[in-house]
């Protein structure tokens, strides 16, 4: 068996006893596993005196994700890939907190004081969802600007600075170190762990597995929005790249219940106007640090 792995780890759990507290942990750089990924997050969490996941006032759990580097988009023999998903190293230097679930319908009426969902105890969709707690379902038919305005009213709430992850935080953040179409591997027959695709109604939040940095529903339930407007990747930024300034569409990522496999793929891009609400599209949220 082979033993690198799991020194590799106690390596890192051990950083701080031999650098010190003033010196950072190193950068999570891809690929790595997920009991490195574990012990990257633990080993920046110690450094921040911070915990690896915290939950704020509305019940929403975020989780940190250390700063790191990998590879953005799909290689050219990834099948479904598409000609915007160009291979490209880039690097994300500041740590930030991410909601570990997309924000549920009850989260979303406790801070806008309504709740738009399709998929809702009074939407259109309640035939579908009319056995399930539907508080617990995902909120959606939420527009880019529904998303940004819930972000700027719980900061202002609890003093905090939440907003829309960017698209290579969100790419980032699903693929936990893997360079595989999914974050769990290649074969698409696993995605029914941790994914709802390709049925006829989303689902409540967090029911299957995570990744290995605790986040549930990457690859399906239903589509997020990133803070990006969509455009070709500017292959010159590599650090902390933010998108272009200006656009007519923005950057969704992450599957949806009504997707095949191969658009829920860690690279997948897909993007709307940012005025659409549609019954397949939510969002979660970042979370500056500190």
């Amino acid at each position: 068996m082979n033993r690198l792995p799991y020194l590799w780890v106690a390596l890192l759990l051990l950083f701080h006893a031999c650098r010190g507290a003033e010196a950072d942990p190193p950068l999570a750089v891809a690929p790595f596993d997920s009991d490195q990924a574990k012990a990257h997050q633990k080993a920046w969490a110690d450094h921040l005196g911070t915990p690896v996941q915290i939950t704020n006032p509305i019940g929403m759990k975020l989780n940190l994700i250390p700063p790191g580097e990998f590879t953005m988009g799909s290689p050219l023999s990834e099948p479904g890939r598409s000609d915007s998903e160009t291979e490209h190293r880039v690097r994300i230097t500041k740590p930030f907190y991410l909601s570990a679930h997309e924000v549920t319908q009850q989260q979303y009426e406790k801070v806008m004081g309504k709740n738009p969902s399709w998929f809702s105890a009074l939407g259109n969709g309640k035939d579908r969802v009319s056995e399930i707690d539907t508080s617990q379902l995902p909120a959606e038919k939420v527009n880019w600007h529904d998303a940004v305005a819930f972000c700027g009213k719980l900061g202002e709430r609890e003093g905090a600075k939440y907003r829309l992850p960017t698209e290579v935080e969100w790419e980032y953040a699903c693929r936990v170190g893997t360079t595989t179409a999914y974050s769990f591997g290649n074969d698409a027959s696993g995605l029914g762990e941790y994914a709802w695709h390709s049925g006829n109604s989303t689902h409540p939040v967090g029911g299957l597995k995570p990744n290995a940095w605790g986040l549930f529903d990457m690859h399906g339930n239903v589509r997020e929005w990133c803070q990006d407007w969509r455009d070709d990747y500017d292959l010159k930024v590599v650090s902390d790249p933010t998108g272009p300034a200006s656009g007519h569409y923005r950057v969704l990522r992450g599957g949806a219940f009504t997707s095949q496999p191969r658009n829920v793929r860690a690279a997948y891009r897909y993007s709307l106007q940012p005025h659409n609400r549609v019954p397949y599209i939510g969002f979660r949220l970042a979370r500056t640090y500190p």
